[in-house]
């Protein structure tokens, strides 16, 4: 308390955004946990146990929801990360007026709101006079109905999510990449290194701890993938596109079920929170070695 009270200005400052967040992020968090056991309705609840995890072991829509969610992660994590590493190493080089230029260009995007994006490229997917089905008309291949079909709508929701230029990304891989030593490359290039080599054999590596981190982060936004879900086809056609956190918004929100939403919650934290610490783990043990 002692210590508190001589940095008391500073949390004076951090006062409001504690405020916030207890009153929009702590206290939901606890109170969902304790509706996860209740069978909650808007005229009165029921403590019920855990029959709504057993509710949601039993459903058919949290396991198709599942496998959405983790096909959806399995390939947009990977590429994203590869995606920013590949795009930093190819402006790093560059002067510094043309690396600010590029780190604008590609970070743009990321404070754009999800909602404008998704409606550009609901244009793009568009059945009649879409991007996509014009340039495919080019090629002889037919029109393709990306976002009605149950075979394509995944799909078109995932490239839609590579193609957006990972900003964060980018600007984490160049401050890292800014922060290696240029003695190693000289070194190396005295050796005979090519370039390939140079950047495989030392930047690759000196970079396991930002990749650690951007696949983390990459990992945690991919399970909670929801805004282009809801306005691209709201988690249609039939469930191909339906994810765990639009499952659980429907569950609340359409059908007023908030007791089996908050376990449904809980559940996804749950299953996040494995998948994070074995990434983390397995990739700790790369960047350690």
């Amino acid at each position: 308390m002692r210590e508190m009270w001589k940095q008391r200005a500073a949390y004076l400052f951090l006062l409001p955004k504690l405020i916030l967040f207890t009153a929009f992020v702590l206290i939901p968090v606890i109170w969902a946990f304790v509706l996860a056991f209740q069978e909650y309705g808007v005229f009165g609840s029921e403590w019920v146990g855990f029959k709504n995890f057993t509710s949601v072991a039993d459903s058919e829509a949290f396991r198709t929801a599942l496998w959405n969610t983790l096909k959806y992660t399995v390939v947009t994590v990977p590429l994203q990360v590869i995606l920013a590493l590949v795009l930093a190493t190819l402006i790093h080089p560059l002067g510094r007026r043309a690396q600010s230029f590029f780190r604008g260009a590609f970070y743009l995007p990321t404070v754009t709101s999800m909602v404008i994006i998704a409606m550009v490229w609901r244009w793009v997917y568009n059945y009649r006079y879409g991007l996509f089905n014009y340039m495919l008309g080019f090629l002889g291949i037919p029109a393709q109905d990306w976002l009605n079909q149950s075979n394509t709508a995944l799909w078109a929701l995932i490239i839609m999510s590579v193609l957006i230029p990972p900003g964060v990304g980018i600007i984490m891989y160049l401050a890292a990449m800014d922060a290696i030593p240029d003695q190693l490359y000289e070194a190396a290039k005295i050796d005979g290194a090519s370039g390939l080599q140079r950047w495989r054999k030392i930047t690759v590596p000196l970079l396991k701890p930002t990749t650690l981190y951007l696949t983390m982060l990459s990992l945690i936004g991919s399970f909670q993938v929801f805004t282009q879900i809801l306005l691209m086809t709201g988690g249609g056609p039939g469930h191909a596109t339906e994810t765990l956190v639009t499952l659980i918004y429907k569950t609340a929100f359409r059908d007023l079920e908030f007791g089996l939403a908050s376990a449904q919650a809980i559940v996804l934290f749950v299953i996040t929170l494995i998948f994070g610490i074995a990434q983390y783990w397995l990739m700790y043990r790369k960047a350690e070695e």
